[in-house]
């Protein structure tokens, strides 16, 4: 199978910002053992301002756009460097590709990028895509950005045909309502379509589904039926559980139409 994984800040670091080295080690290892079984790895990984925050000792993340990007280019060296000593360990090699809208949407640079990543995937390199943050400016409204990795993720899936989209997050999928807020909240293992009583669920901007994420999960669910890719949501807090959804078995939430 050829897999995108997404990794969020929330996966990757502690609440107090800094990074999570054992869980970062352990989905290391466990996608090196899936790449060992004949799979093809791709990541697309958040957390570049937050380790860039940390490795210049900011009291907090920067409230003005060039100090977000300031950040960004530095955390992107500290973060590629841990998976790069990471994944070494195991034997894989790692290639870096920072992304912009642009890149994606000029038909000829899209066709560089794809061109890109399957010779990185012949080689049996396992590609570590971010979007371009040291000049990115979704905060702003530039219509050249793509904003948030669970869209990148799914245009990364489309881009190389990908079999499956794994996005890890802080929440464990889909439910029926906030279990945050509801207790008899149920989790949704599997969505064939996305209609409008699914969309619901998500709630709209400012709620507090919508404001952790699942209405751009949502969406790139949407675009990974488009390109027939299944998709899983699920809780990065247990790597192992990567195993398991390689292998079909019902953890967090899968968008399938089978």
């Amino acid at each position: 199978m050829r897999v995108v994984i997404k990794i969020g800040t929330s996966t990757l670091t502690h609440s107090t910002g800094h990074l999570n080295i054992r869980r970062v080690e352990e989905i290391c290892k466990v996608l090196s053992d899936i790449q060992n079984a004949g799979h093809q790895i791709i990541l697309v990984s958040s957390g570049a301002i937050g380790m860039g925050v940390g490795k210049l000792g900011l009291p907090g993340r920067p409230k003005d756009m060039p100090g977000k990007q300031a950040a960004a280019a530095v955390g992107q060296c500290e973060l590629m460097y841990t998976y790069d000593k990471l994944f070494a360990e195991y034997s894989h090699t790692v290639a870096q590709l920072l992304l912009t809208a642009d890149d994606i949407k000029d038909p000829r640079r899209s066709i560089h990028v794809h061109d890109t990543l399957e010779r990185l995937l012949e080689f049996r390199a396992i590609p570590i895509i971010n979007e371009n943050d040291a000049v990115a400016t979704d905060e702003i409204g530039i219509e050249t950005t793509i904003g948030e990795n669970d869209t990148l993720s799914a245009i990364v899936a489309q881009l190389v045909n990908a079999d499956l989209l794994i996005l890890l997050s802080d929440i464990d999928g889909l439910y029926t309502a906030d279990p945050r807020k509801d207790s008899s909240a149920q989790l949704i293992p599997v969505v064939h379509k996305i209609d409008a009583e699914i969309e619901a669920l998500a709630g709209g901007n400012g709620s507090s589904l919508g404001t952790g994420g699942m209405v751009t999960k949502l969406n790139a669910a949407k675009m990974c039926f488009e390109a027939g890719c299944d998709m899983v949501i699920t809780n990065g807090d247990n790597p192992k559980a990567l195993y398991d959804i390689i292998d079909g078995k019902p953890i967090g939430t899968r968008f399938t139409e089978k």
